[in-house]
């Protein structure tokens, strides 16, 4: 019995844990500090990793809500350089092909520049360019309406005309309406709409879009297509990609461009990712940081605390524990830091998808991640503080004191 009283009790997890956070009560602002490097790290990771996954989230929204069976017919360039132009009947051969199920097109009135009135300079256009439009290109693109209204056949031609988002903005407009008018090609034109962004035809963003016949009676168009908006059966996208260059212009194919928009929107999301790694990169520097803050915060504890460890020594305590509680109270410190820093993150995360307007989408992983590489930094940076007060012997300790 009298061998067996010499054995020191075993530590409880609840006894680890009420060692382990005494150096954290008694100096809260260092503690704070310590945990807020690390909390910072973790943020950051878990921001980014959120706000990428939201972004993620708005790109599949919006691909499940305008289609990915879009593609794109556009002018290509000669083999002398120039910009191409595509046939007449391009519109009408392509609506052949057995599975597409829709063609819309616009076409550039090159010569009609667009401003806001006659008091604007020529060379201040803005970007904008005239184009003619067909009355389903809306369906096509999956474009909405800001303000105002779509063209009709009765509107069509007439001076009427639907101005991206972009234009708009450029031109100073903020609603359409019969008083509101703009100059093209030194016509006025009575501002109809106003469009949303176009997620998959951009172009449409800077146009001034008016009916068919009206471009070609006053505006100068010549009729030919520019770019044709084709939807296709899903099944056979890739075979209807193959034909579509030589459809539209059989004659000189390798002058046409075909793209998918979705791709471009794909290709976007990878840019996005590619930027995501960068700022998670940014955001372990920080963590790194807050974990040597910890590590420097459990060394300086040691050696301000080497009479409390020799006190612990003297009535019985054995290195294991003594190194079990700097190494929990490190792991302690850590877990306050990561648990603020998600927290911290996911309100980033939350916010700021609530500000763009997307789905607020906060992987699972992230957090998981989040926590265990804190508890990593904090098992890292109080393991040499712990090993180094474990070593203390009593006397040496109380001496230093």
């Amino acid at each position: 019995m009298a061998r067996q009283d010499l054995i020191p009790p075993r530590l409880r997890p609840a006894d680890v844990l009420r060692v382990g956070a005494v150096g954290l009560r008694t100096r809260p602002t260092r503690a704070f500090l310590s945990a807020l490097g690390v909390a910072i790290g973790i943020a950051a990771m878990v921001g980014v990793v959120g706000i990428s996954s939201s972004s993620g989230a708005e790109l599949d929204r919006q691909l499940s809500a305008l289609g990915t069976n879009l593609l794109t017919v556009s002018n290509g360039q000669t083999l002398t350089g120039e910009t191409a132009t595509m046939p007449l009947e391009a519109e009408a051969m392509i609506e052949r092909i057995g599975p597409v199920l829709s063609v819309s097109s616009i076409g550039a009135a090159s010569d009609a520049k667009v401003y806001r009135s006659e008091a604007v300079p020529e060379a201040q256009t803005g970007g904008i360019t005239g184009y003619a439009a067909r009355l389903d290109l809306l369906d096509a693109v999956g474009a909405t309406l800001r303000d105002g209204t779509w063209l009709t056949a009765a509107t069509q031609v007439y001076p009427a005309v639907v101005l991206g988002s972009t234009a708009a903005e450029r031109l100073g407009l903020a609603a359409a309406g019969p008083g509101t008018q703009v100059l093209i090609g030194g016509e006025r034109f009575t501002v109809a709409g106003i469009l949303e962004p176009v997620a998959l035809a951009t172009e449409l963003d800077t146009a001034a879009l008016v009916g068919w016949p009206v471009a070609e009676e006053r505006l100068g168009f010549d009729g030919h297509p520019t770019v044709l908006y084709t939807r296709v059966d899903e099944r056979h996208l890739e075979a209807v990609r193959d034909v579509l260059a030589g459809t539209g212009n059989p004659e000189a194919p390798n002058e046409v461009d075909v793209s998918r928009p979705s791709d471009a929107l794909a290709a976007k999301q990878a840019t996005d990712q590619a930027f995501t790694g960068l700022l998670l990169g940014v955001g372990a520097v920080a963590l790194v940081v807050g974990g040597v803050g910890v590590a420097n915060t459990m060394v300086i504890s040691v050696l301000e605390r080497r009479a409390e460890i020799g006190l612990r020594r003297s009535l019985g305590a054995t290195r294991g524990q003594i190194r079990t509680q700097f190494l929990a109270e490190s792991l302690l410190l850590s877990a306050i830091g990561g648990v603020g820093g998600v927290c911290a993150g996911a309100a980033v995360t939350v916010g700021y998808a609530a500000y763009e307007e997307w789905p607020s989408v906060i992987p699972a992983e992230a957090t998981a991640g989040g926590l265990a590489a804190t508890l990593v930094i904090g098992a890292v940076a109080g393991l040499y503080p712990a090993i180094r007060a474990a070593r203390l012997s009593p006397t040496e300790a109380l001496a230093a004191h």
